[in-house]
């Protein structure tokens, strides 16, 4: 066999397989289609009774239920036809009676499109994913026809027609069997065609509305905005506290010293000398603590020289061997510069606290209007997001840029964190 031949044969084995695995996944939808046509009419059941008072307590289950298996056709559009549908849904209230709850969830116009889905699905989409499966079954006919027709030709259910074909004998039978084995290659190339049209077909029905999409906006801007306030307010308290128990004491008591200095200075000379040269070392000391805290605040590395200096700066300053991989094509907004840097210097000092690492890494880049950085240390891993607040910290000051964090941390390391940020602005 030659070199060609083999590809070939290797492309038709991918190609039938794929074919299998779209019509078997196709079965899989059109059986959920089937659950789906049930659950249609509890639904329709559970709705009309909430004028009575039962539905109240029944119909938000069912809607859940509905939720539920709506959730799970996104998420296999997504698995098997990669098609993405993001999740719809208005938050529900915590606490709510039975009244508010299916106000609630009535009044999200997701519940009506889901409703909607189960009835096209149900239809449409059962033809849409049964179809390769039946034309196989279709084709499985046809080639036994012939024995079937040989052990029993007097038996009317094998009818006259096969397709286009009248089968009337021997002949007309085997020539059946020639267009059942056709149906497999035609259902085998229909299978993953099939299936990314019924993922386009849910994408269109659960997919969020443009309306739906503002009001997670909005809802996601109102989180962040008091996340934003709190950690300025935050912010601004440690900032006081820090100039009132460091530098500001240190200015006072630098004050009271040079006023003792001047009041013995000409009966003590040696002794003011000394009070000056200790008001001389607090006003450095006061000095370092107030350039600490502008650095705090807005590192003038970062100011002055961008997020890539700044992050070079980081690393070489850290205990650990820290090497770092930046390719930026410019400068990111101020705003991001500064959600960026403070993150990295967050991510590092717990690797250096709690990883036991001696090296670890850090790549920045942009690519797809995004700021992504990853940060890497080979520590023991096992680092918990939901334990203490420094991750928590961290999220807070990325959510009102639409940035997000992940850790990867399994026991024994490496640990990696991946951080996000919407950046579509880099000049």
């Amino acid at each position: 066999m030659t070199t060609g031949e083999s590809r070939a044969g290797s492309t038709q084995r991918t190609w039938a397989a794929l074919g299998g695995v779209a019509t078997l996944r196709g079965a899989a939808l059109a059986a959920l289609a089937l659950v789906e046509v049930v659950l249609f009419v509890i639904l329709v059941s559970a709705g009309s009774l909430v004028g009575v008072g039962i539905g109240l307590f029944l119909l938000p289950p069912v809607v859940l239920a509905v939720r539920g298996l709506a959730n799970l056709q996104r998420t296999l559009a997504g698995d098997w036809s990669g098609v993405r549908i993001p999740v719809p849904y208005v938050a529900e209230l915590e606490g709510a009676r039975p009244l508010q709850r299916c106000h609630r969830l009535l009044g999200d116009r997701a519940t009506w499109r889901d409703a909607l889905w189960l009835l096209v699905d149900s239809t449409v989409g059962l033809v849409l994913t049964f179809a390769p499966l039946a034309l196989m079954l279709h084709g499985l006919r046809g080639i036994l026809m012939p024995f079937l027709l040989q052990s029993s030709p007097d038996d009317e259910w094998l009818g006259n027609w096969y397709v286009v074909l009248p089968v009337s004998g021997p002949a007309t039978a085997w020539a059946a069997l020639v267009l059942g084995v056709a149906h497999f290659p035609l259902a085998l190339w229909l299978a993953p065609r099939l299936l990314r049209w019924h993922a386009r077909l849910a994408a269109a029905l659960l997919a969020p509305t443009e309306n739906t999409r503002l009001t997670h906006r909005v809802q996601h801007l109102t989180e962040t905005r008091d996340d934003a306030v709190g950690s300025q307010a935050g912010e601004l308290r440690r900032i006081e506290r820090n100039l009132h128990d460091g530098a500001q004491a240190r200015l006072v008591a630098m004050g009271m010293t040079l006023d003792a200095a001047v009041r013995i200075m000409e009966k003590h000379p040696e002794a003011a000398k000394s009070l000056l040269q200790e008001a001389k070392t607090n006003s450095a000391r006061a000095l370092q603590e107030l350039r600490d805290l502008v650095r705090g605040i807005q590192p003038p590395v970062l100011v002055d020289r961008g997020i890539a200096d700044a992050i070079r700066t980081l690393a070489m300053e850290n205990p650990l061997q820290i090497e770092t991989t930046i390719d930026l094509p410019g400068r990111p907004s101020p705003a991001v510069e500064s959600a960026a840097y403070f993150t990295v210097s967050e991510v590092l000092n717990n690797a250096v606290k709690h990883s036991g690492a001696d090296s670890g890494s850090i790549e920045v880049r942009h690519a797809d209007g995004r700021l992504l950085i990853n940060v890497s240390d080979y520590g023991r891993g096992g680092a918990d997001p939901s334990r203490g607040t420094g991750l928590r910290g961290i999220e807070r000051r990325l959510a009102p840029l639409d940035g997000f964090i992940t850790v990867l941390s399994p026991l024994g390391g490496p640990t990696m964190v991946a951080i996000e940020i919407p950046c579509d602005f880099i000049t």
